[in-house]
């Protein structure tokens, strides 16, 4: 049996400038596209970023990512005409007005971002039966994405911006990169130093959506229904930049 001869150290608090940080790179954070310089990221840098993202939470501690960095131009180009086509074919999916607006996003960074990075899902690792995975298989999905979080933030502070990109077919990926089935593909992300940042999300800015008010997503108890107010139908009031009303005609 294994013997853990330390116990628990002292919790300390955090100091009011530490505590500060870490809610400015929270509410910083952006999914960054189109403002990334040329400027690289050392490895001493990509080391911390990769060690912040490892030091993640894991059900039953089985570290399941793993983490393919992309520098090569050429495999760049390869994900960027699998992002390309799989775009075209979102584009489709949305009608009229709204069609021409995802049309004119900027929806990644793949060319230009020094660095990609692919953070993956090992379901097999840990063995058959995982502590806390027993019951809920999707536990260690969701602690990569903790991973992914984790790896955001530390950017964030680094002065690192990441655009994560969703758009593509698993196959056309996996074929690329060499992922094998029975590893899940998580993130793709976009890594680099960027010197400007929206002062929020860029889709709010530019009139896709609205952050839902906290306070009609917390619920006492148990559920209490869906959201009242439906964010779709939200755009920003150009005359004074607040919320539009209530209403499906705006």
């Amino acid at each position: 049996m294994h013997d853990i001869s330390c116990g628990p150290v002292t919790a300390a608090g955090f100091s009011d400038e530490e505590r500060a940080a870490v809610y400015k790179a929270i509410y910083t954070r952006r999914d960054v596209r189109d403002q990334f310089l040329s400027r690289p990221i050392h490895d001493e840098v990509l080391t911390r970023l990769l060690d912040a993202a490892h030091h993640a939470p894991s059900v039953g501690f089985m570290q399941p990512w793993n983490f393919i960095v992309i520098r090569d131009e050429a495999r760049k180009a390869e994900v960027h005409r699998a992002f390309t086509r799989a775009n075209e074919e979102a584009k489709a999916l949305f009608a009229d007005e709204r069609q021409a607006l995802y049309a004119s996003l900027k929806l990644e960074g793949i060319l230009k971002a020094p660095i990609n990075l692919c953070i993956t899902c090992d379901r097999t690792r840990g063995g058959k039966v995982v502590l806390g995975r027993t019951h809920n298989r999707q536990m260690d999905i969701y602690s990569t994405v903790c991973a992914v979080q984790n790896l955001w933030l530390a950017a964030r502070a680094e002065g690192i911006g990441i655009g994560w990109v969703s758009i593509y077919h698993d196959r056309d990926l996996r074929n690329i990169l060499g992922i094998p089935d029975h590893v899940e593909i998580v993130a793709y992300l976009c890594m680099g130093y960027a010197d400007e940042l929206y002062d929020a999300p860029e889709l709010e800015k530019r009139g896709w959506r609205l952050r839902v008010p906290l306070e009609d997503l917390i619920f006492d108890e148990e559920w209490q229904g869906e959201p009242t107010i439906n964010s779709d139908l939200l755009r920003p009031d150009p005359a004074s930049g607040s919320r539009a009303t209530r209403s499906a005609s705006d």
